[in-house]
């Protein structure tokens, strides 16, 4: 109750707080890194300082990642009004406890409609983020495979080099 009156006070309605925490959690999961030793094995040709320089590249690329696709999170939320949205649906709730008579007060039909439009467009949003951040994993792999190649014509022409 007191984690509600904190939240109105800073002018975030609870769940909309609550929306935000579970994003950045479910964000984290999907975005947790491997560990060094794990990250390492799959480099297996590469010196270990060069592992080290792509460990670190990988940490940096993911900690980007993360605040990206949090701001975006946070964008779309301003830009689709999420905030206002659950502050009505917080206020209904609120005004259904207090009332035993609300159900008959209420057009729950209109309710229905605008949660169905919020999850259209929360659907919608998720897609976007899913496709930007399918495109840049991508764009991550094929920076790997040049890598990959460049390292081999390195060792290629310095193995060429020693021969001579």
């Amino acid at each position: 109750m007191e984690m509600e009156k904190d939240s109105r006070e800073i002018g975030i309605g609870y769940r909309h707080k609550k929306l935000k925490t579970s994003f950045k959690l479910g964000l984290h999961a999907l975005l947790t890194t491997c560990s060094k030793e794990e990250f390492c094995k799959s480099f297996p040709r590469f010196t270990q300082a060069e592992q080290e320089r792509l460990h670190r590249l990988y940490i940096k690329v993911i900690v980007s990642l993360h605040q990206n696709i949090e701001d975006e999170f946070e964008i779309l939320c301003e830009e689709t009004k999420v905030g206002n949205i659950l502050d009505i649906v917080e206020e209904l709730v609120e005004e259904q406890t207090l009332d035993p008579l609300y159900p008959h007060k209420s057009n729950f039909k209109d309710v229905a409609q605008v949660l169905s439009t919020i999850k259209k467009n929360e659907i919608q949003n998720l897609a976007t983020m899913l496709k930007k951040t399918e495109a840049e994993n991508e764009v991550l792999r094929s920076r790997v495979e040049l890598l990959r190649k460049q390292v081999q014509d390195f060792s290629g022409a310095s193995n060429a080099l020693q021969k001579m």
